[in-house]
């Protein structure tokens, strides 16, 4: 079982689409503070460089006693640069080495692109087809309990399916006010594929807003009117919109305040008329839209 809300561990991209370096503990911190604010669900990854932070949160945690780890709901990612079906198993047993781990609850496919390095080029043929064949060795040996993808559209998601008779669990998305993702969201639904939003916040801090991003911010008059109607924060009332969508938010934050913030989302429900108006700011904008993927003949996106 998957905990509907979770702790997000990627520090995001910079101004110029390159991802932000881990310089200090502060996810490590951050992952402490979660779990004893009372999250159950961590996502990380290989690319975010942080999870040997995460494995050490969790090691000192599980240690003090706060959380056993049949409690926790653990997720990471295969990178690019081992979609090749004999290098899935590798790369994920090089993770559970840095988490300290003898199991992943999720491993997902990050992107439906290989590299043939690290780096986000050049890419290499490999079909994610084949790299989906690598995930399924990864459950069957216990490795990972499910398995899933990330930034997959539709028409990826139904040839992945058509492929192979093991199901993805999840699907990880961008889900926020300006990328609803209804499409992708009402398929999943349908298919019993788990939908995760990641950057559930997207544009709505004016600090980490691009230049060209649509509105709505956090201090939007309507948004702090249903915000105060409900007596929460603006972040708060985004949240909770995005689990009565159906989706599991992984917002992100080293500071104890905001952590505990935001998962203080289960006392309240949204009426009609409040979720016509937060319906209304979608608008396809994609926050992290990867554009240096977008040669890749794999690449999931529609861009203007």
């Amino acid at each position: 079982m998957m905990p509907h809300f979770g702790f997000g561990t990627w520090l995001g991209f910079d101004e110029n689409e390159v991802p932000v370096p881990v310089t200090d503990n502060s996810m490590g911190k951050g992952v402490e503070m979660a779990i004893d604010a009372g999250y159950r669900h961590i996502d990380t990854a290989s690319i975010y460089n942080d999870e040997d932070q995460v494995g050490e949160a969790l090691s000192k945690k599980i240690a003090e006693g706060v959380v056993k780890r049949e409690d926790l709901f653990i997720t990471t990612k295969l990178w690019n640069d081992a979609h090749a079906r004999d290098a899935v198993l590798p790369a994920l047993r090089e993770s559970l080495r840095r988490l300290n781990l003898t199991y992943v609850d999720l491993y997902l496919i990050h992107y439906p692109i290989a590299t043939k390095t690290v780096a986000f080029k050049p890419y290499v043929d490999i079909d994610y087809v084949e790299s989906w064949r690598g995930m399924v060795d990864a459950k069957q040996l216990g490795l990972a309990r499910s398995i899933g993808v990330c930034n997959f559209n539709v028409t990826q998601l139904q040839r992945l399916r058509a492929s192979s008779d093991a199901e993805p669990a999840v699907l990880q998305i961008e889900t926020n006010l300006n990328q609803q993702q209804p499409e992708l969201r009402e398929y999943c639904h349908n298919h019993n594929i788990a939908v995760i939003g990641y950057t559930p916040f997207g544009s709505l801090f004016p600090g980490r807003a691009k230049p060209d991003a649509p509105p709505p911010r956090v201090d939007d008059p309507q948004l702090a009117a249903i915000a105060g109607k409900y007596n929460k924060t603006v972040p708060q009332v985004v949240l909770r919109y995005l689990l009565e969508l159906g989706v599991t938010p992984i917002p992100k934050s080293v500071h104890s305040s905001r952590i505990s913030e935001n998962l203080d989302i289960f006392d309240f429900q949204l009426d009609e008329f409040d979720r016509r108006q937060l319906r209304s700011y979608h608008n396809n904008y994609r926050t992290i839209p990867v554009t240096f993927f977008r040669d890749s003949p794999y690449y999931p996106f529609e861009l203007p």
